[in-house]
């Protein structure tokens, strides 16, 4: 397994730390570059600007996304680190080394961080031996290694009953890791990017009326996973929540009659009847689940 020690902004920590969420997203303005350090799963640690060469907590990654600023602020909002999205635009024009004048909503990347934990000071971990000064974003390490495996269950240690991120197979197996869970942050943009940015069923790719919208809905303990998601355009996401338009099994789309008899319109969402999704996933793992498109078609649409 590889752990990730990642450079982090003092002020980010502190923040997240105070309110403790079930999601974070290390964002990184000026970076065009895939995050390949680790994969989904693995470890991600917080380690602060020097002077203070501790590792002060971490997170479970998930994935890297790059869209928009204020879709991320949407998706994210007091989890990126900051109270407000004026302070998340100063924050992040403080970082950004090209003209701060020239966009209006950037396109930035997220490192998505499932299950973070914040270590008091007195838990504060020493970087390891081999952490260079010069080190600017950072460095990977792997429990096959005698530092590597240090580092792993230092962090463990430090980890409360009620922080159960990892487990090992037996007394000297390999750490394994288990699967992160989603937050309705991570939900939004792991969604949208499964669904190339476009409406599942209209085929819009104008980003701010798109929705991440889930099946089964949360409040019915429907969960926050890929399969559980379609990525709608605002007005359909709506008739979609309302029992107005479902999908089959079959990925066919199926619009009410109630629409007409509510409202005496719906011609556009009619024509939509009976036709396949246009857009879905392409992994077979993250296209909507038969047991959630079945529980809609009983529990929500309207017939």
């Amino acid at each position: 397994m590889r752990i990730f020690i990642g450079v982090t902004d003092d002020n980010w920590y502190k923040y997240l730390k105070n309110i403790q969420p079930d999601e974070v997203n290390f964002w990184q303005p000026n970076s065009n570059r895939n995050f390949r350090a680790i994969k989904q799963g693995e470890l991600f640690l917080f380690k602060l600007h020097a002077p203070n060469n501790f590792i002060v907590g971490g997170g479970i990654f998930v994935r890297q996304a790059f869209l928009p600023l204020l879709l991320t602020w949407d998706a994210f909002g007091v989890k990126n680190g900051t109270g407000s999205l004026d302070e998340f635009l100063t924050r992040m024009n403080k970082y950004r080394s090209s003209d701060k004048n020239n966009f209006s909503d950037p396109i930035i990347s997220s490192l998505i961080l499932t299950t973070p934990f914040f270590f008091e000071q007195s838990e504060w971990i020493p970087v390891p031996i081999s952490w260079s000064s010069n080190i600017v974003q950072g460095k990977t390490y792997s429990t096959d290694t005698l530092e590597g495996i240090h580092l792993f269950n230092e962090v463990q240690k430090r980890l409360n009953s009620n922080t159960r991120v990892f487990e090992q197979e037996n007394q000297y197996g390999e750490p394994q890791i288990i699967t992160p869970r989603l937050g309705q942050g991570g939900f939004r943009i792991i969604v949208t990017e499964a669904y190339q940015r476009r409406c599942a069923i209209t085929g819009e790719k104008t980003l701010p009326v798109l929705n991440a919208s889930h099946i089964k809905p949360y409040s019915k303990e429907g969960p926050h996973s890929i399969n559980n998601g379609m990525l709608l355009r605002q007005d359909i996401h709506t008739l979609f929540d309302r029992g107005y338009i479902t999908i089959n099994e079959n990925h066919v789309i199926e619009v009410s009659r109630r629409i007409k008899e509510d409202y005496g319109n719906g011609r556009e969402y009619y024509s939509y009847h009976g036709k396949l999704v246009t857009i879905l996933p392409e992994r077979k793992d993250d296209k909507p689940a038969k047991e959630f498109l079945r529980w809609h078609n009983e529990h929500i649409y309207a017939g």
